[in-house]
């Protein structure tokens, strides 16, 4: 009898091709080749251009930009041609996982729209998803196969760390509302720093107000984490609070820039002096000048795509309790 062999196929959606070919690069392979195209009326085409049959497929896509559900639809699509190719398995590696805001029923007649993305990935042939952040981890549950939720916090860390900030006494670390606190806890752990905990109120969509702030930010270096910085609204209150209580420096951090509408003037004319985010999202490079800072999670999923592949563990990979 033949003996099968596992292959391994790396292929990148339309939004984000730069940072597939990243992670590529860390795996050690070559992207996959597969012909991405609109038609006139607006449809969105895949195909791929070379054998998958039998190929453990995984599919990088960021879902958002300002073509969000354009970015949805194609990953979709290509999980779609994929399972009709005869792919052995079908992973969708989502750097951002779009509409996760939409996760409850916050007030009447309201749709939870991230379920009905995960309802939408299960039915195109997605088999497993592999994402990082998700704004709430119980969208874990809305999906009845695995998801490897990664984390940016260790990557964040690190940053803070090489800039000699782990030395520094000084070092508060702020979480923009009691949602993040846990988050901010982990994050106040691995620096060795102190916590504050701010009350967030929303009079609106996309409009944030602090109401109260718990702990002691006076002569201190403050970071503000937040899994996401969309219009910015929340952070620059957020920071303008912080300076009205005597903090020394303000830096923001967080894994998903989304950056929508007005985010880049209002950060630049903030208090803040640098804004440290992941590239789970591509930021025009004309955006790059200013105070935001990239730093790469390729090297992170790379890591979890071999393990997955390989059939390793992937938490070991950023939590340490679960190292063996």
């Amino acid at each position: 009898m033949t003996e099968m062999k596992k292959t391994m196929g790396i292929f990148s959606g339309s939004v984000y091709p730069e940072l597939a070919e990243e992670i590529a690069r860390n795996l050690g392979v070559e992207l996959g080749n597969v012909k991405l195209e609109k038609f006139a009326n607006g449809e969105i085409y895949a195909r791929y251009l070379e054998s998958i049959r039998g190929t453990d497929v995984f599919i990088v896509q960021s879902v958002a930009g300002a073509h969000i559900n354009d970015a949805l639809m194609e990953l979709l699509i290509m999980a779609d041609a994929a399972k009709r190719a005869s792919a052995r398995t079908v992973t969708a590696v989502v750097t951002h996982y779009g509409y996760a805001r939409q996760d409850r029923k916050a007030a009447a007649r309201e749709p939870i729209t991230a379920k009905l993305v995960a309802d939408l990935m299960t039915a195109s042939g997605i088999q497993r998803v592999m994402t990082i952040d998700l704004h709430q981890n119980q969208i874990q549950g809305f999906f009845n196969f695995p998801v490897d939720h990664l984390t940016g916090l260790p990557i964040l860390v690190d940053y803070f760390k090489a800039k000699g900030f782990s030395d520094d006494e000084q070092i508060c670390i702020v979480s923009p509302d009691v949602g993040r606190a846990k988050a901010a806890k982990k994050f106040c752990d691995m620096m060795d720093a102190d916590l504050a905990i701010m009350h967030k109120g929303r009079p609106g969509h996309n409009k944030a107000e602090i109401t109260a702030l718990i702990g002691d930010v006076k002569d201190k270096i403050c970071i503000i984490n937040d899994d996401m910085i969309d219009t910015a609204g929340t952070i620059v209150a957020a920071s303008e609070t912080l300076k009205a209580k005597g903090a020394k420096e303000i830096y923001i951090c967080c894994t998903h820039p989304v950056l929508s509408g007005p985010a880049f003037e209002r950060l630049e004319n903030s208090p803040v002096k640098e804004v440290v985010c992941c590239n789970t999202i591509p930021v025009p490079e004309e955006k790059l000048t200013g105070k935001i800072k990239l730093v790469s999670v390729a090297p992170l999923f790379a890591r979890a795509i071999s393990n997955v592949y390989n059939n390793g563990s992937v938490s070991t990979l950023f939590d340490p309790d679960f190292a063996l």
